[in-house]
């Protein structure tokens, strides 16, 4: 089948799930109100919250859901075929993503810009409340490892990146000095900052002295130092600078880094999508992975819908919408905009991650052998993108050393926005646990910082594993979709009782909230009872089973919880309003 066609249906799609179902979720079910003062505007302090034009935000927001995620989970997933994977990521996105992101914006920023956690307390109690930032916090921690882990490799692997990623932070700082000195327009400054990263990219692509490759560096394959191999001494540095870079990054005011290089990566999302539909529709190439794998050694159900997390739904979209973004929304009636807008757009980076990997091959032969099972397809899923968005950008006559280049540029970009963003979210929840139980020194900024630096770079580096050192991120992958997709259900769940609340229909995201949470229970029952545990006869993985024991357990409690909650009789309560 010719791929164009998979990607024009996935466009109609998610068209007309904006034009017209957005529309209805916003004017019928969250009732957005123009005239509502946002928190940006009530707690306005110039670091945490600051009124933000709905362009910047969005690219804030968008740049920091569309990780690395939205392009490993489908590039995996394709394992099962592309007509299962498609179909999740289209119809998840428009009737689940959607409304989630857009449903934790607007809670938020009704509740003076808290996080899903603290809004637990309110709409469920204190235990939930708990239980469901414990939770959060895993997963905050997860998501740093396994990106500090993707982003480390692909600067091991990929050495002409490196010098166009390490540009882009001195232009960010630039443009946001400019532009909260002299109130300028970020536009155009973030656009010749994209320019000059592109530019630096396909340079070094070509030049080998422009390369940081710290392997080569190191000795070679051959060499090494400290018993360590020149490969694994090249890891632990890059871990160190992307620490030391997240620390400071997680710190600053949010429009002195944050806003403005995300606001370059949004441009750079849509330029490097616009590189890869164009080179889609001038190769129009022939998806060769089977529309369904007959050879597959297990079945897409459950799994599917935990390997494709982000670019379906995702439970870290939540927490970067009431996070971060409730903290810098301008004005309620944008919140459409930016939280479903931004679903949509991590949907079709999604899609093409799937059409680049099904069009990579050039037999379903040469897919099946590559993909031949599950593992594989986990172990060669992020290569088989870069390779495949290599060869559609190829289309346009760039070499395909340079398209690889490219790429590769765009996925650490996303991942290390997606990292700082994460740090920045684990510093309020330790702050917030240090509230609660009476330990102010864990509200200090720094002190919070350094807790959640300190423990993502253990989690990444300590375990051992297949990958050799530094395999925490490899290791933690399979929990990571089943624990994201439980915190979307718990989301949608928070979001369906305040509805509830409001006297509002609460079916648009009940149903939604009910599916994930079956498939992801389901799948996490199997993985952790019967995978993890060695139970069925398997090899023990005790890292993965003791986290995946809490969270289930902490899951199931908190359904219950909100189970006893939900039933009691609410009385419509009036639009909550700040003092």
């Amino acid at each position: 089948m010719n791929a164009i066609w998979i990607a024009v249906f996935g466009a109609v799609c998610f068209f007309f799930g904006y034009r017209f179902y957005s529309r209805f979720i916003a004017e019928r079910i969250y009732r957005l109100d123009k005239d509502f003062t946002t928190p940006a505007h009530a707690y306005r302090d110039g670091v945490d919250y600051v009124p933000t034009n709905k362009w910047i935000l969005w690219g804030h927001h968008f740049t920091s859901v569309a990780g690395a995620a939205p392009i490993v989970g489908p590039a995996i997933a394709i394992y099962w075929g592309w007509i299962p994977a498609v179909a999740w990521v289209v119809l998840g996105t428009v009737f689940a993503a959607g409304v989630h992101d857009f449903g934790a914006l607007v809670l938020s920023a009704r509740h003076q810009g808290h996080s899903v956690g603290t809004l637990a307390n309110r709409l469920i109690g204190q235990r939930a409340k708990l239980l469901f930032i414990f939770i959060i916090l895993i997963l905050v921690l997860m998501v740093n490892a396994v990106f500090a882990w993707v982003i480390a490799n692909l600067f091991v692997s990929f050495p002409a990146s490196v010098l166009s990623i390490m540009i882009q932070i001195p232009l960010a700082v630039w443009i946001g000095l400019r532009v909260y000195r002299h109130s300028g327009s970020m536009l155009w400054p973030s656009l010749v900052a994209l320019a000059v990263m592109y530019g630096t990219a396909m340079l070094a692509s070509e030049v080998s002295w422009l390369q940081v490759d710290l392997v080569g560096a190191f000795g070679g394959e051959g060499g090494g130092a400290f018993g360590m191999s020149a490969t694994a001494l090249a890891f632990l540095c890059w871990i160190a600078v992307l620490m030391t870079y997240v620390y400071v990054a997680s710190t600053l005011p949010v429009w002195m880094l944050l806003q403005p290089r995300d606001y370059i990566n949004a441009h750079q999302l849509v330029v490097g999508l616009g590189l890869l539909y164009a080179g889609l529709l001038i190769g129009a190439p022939t998806m060769t992975a089977p529309s369904f794998n007959a050879n597959a050694d297990s079945s897409f159900m459950p799994l599917l819908f935990i390997t494709i997390a982000c670019g379906a739904i995702s439970g870290f979209h939540g927490l970067v919408a009431s996070g971060t973004t409730s903290k810098q929304l301008n004005n309620e009636t944008e919140a459409r905009f930016i939280g479903y807008g931004g679903a949509l757009g991590e949907g079709m980076l999604a899609l093409i991650s799937i059409i680049a990997v099904g069009t990579l091959f050039a037999t379903t032969g040469d897919f099946t052998a590559t993909y031949s099972s599950f593992s594989a397809a986990a172990a060669n899923g992020l290569t088989s993108f870069v390779q495949g968005a290599g060869h559609l950008i190829g289309n346009l006559g760039l070499p395909p050393s340079m398209g690889a280049t490219v790429v590769a540029v765009i996925v650490v970009s996303f991942a290390a926005t997606t990292l700082d963003t994460a740090v920045r979210l684990m510093r309020y929840i330790i702050a917030e646990l240090g509230v609660d139980y009476g330990m102010p020194v864990l509200a200090r900024k720094h002190v919070a910082t350094s807790i959640a630096v300190l423990a993502s770079a253990a989690l990444v580096i300590l375990p051992e594993g297949p990958k050799g050192f530094g395999s925490g991120g490899y290791l933690l992958w399979p929990l990571f979709g089943t624990s994201n997709q439980l915190l979307a259900g718990i989301t949608l769940m928070l979001v369906s009782v305040w509805l509830k609340r409001q006297g509002r229909p609460v079916v648009f995201t009940l149903a939604p909230m009910l599916f994930l949470l079956v498939m992801t229970l389901w799948a996490m029952t199997q993985q952790v009872v019967f995978s993890w545990s060695g139970f069925a006869g398997g090899d023990r993985n005790l890292l993965l089973f003791a986290f995946g024991s809490l969270i289930l357990v902490f899951t199931l409690w908190i359904l219950l919880e909100a189970g006893r909650s939900f039933r009691q009789p609410f009385a419509p309560v009036p639009k909550e309003t700040h003092p």
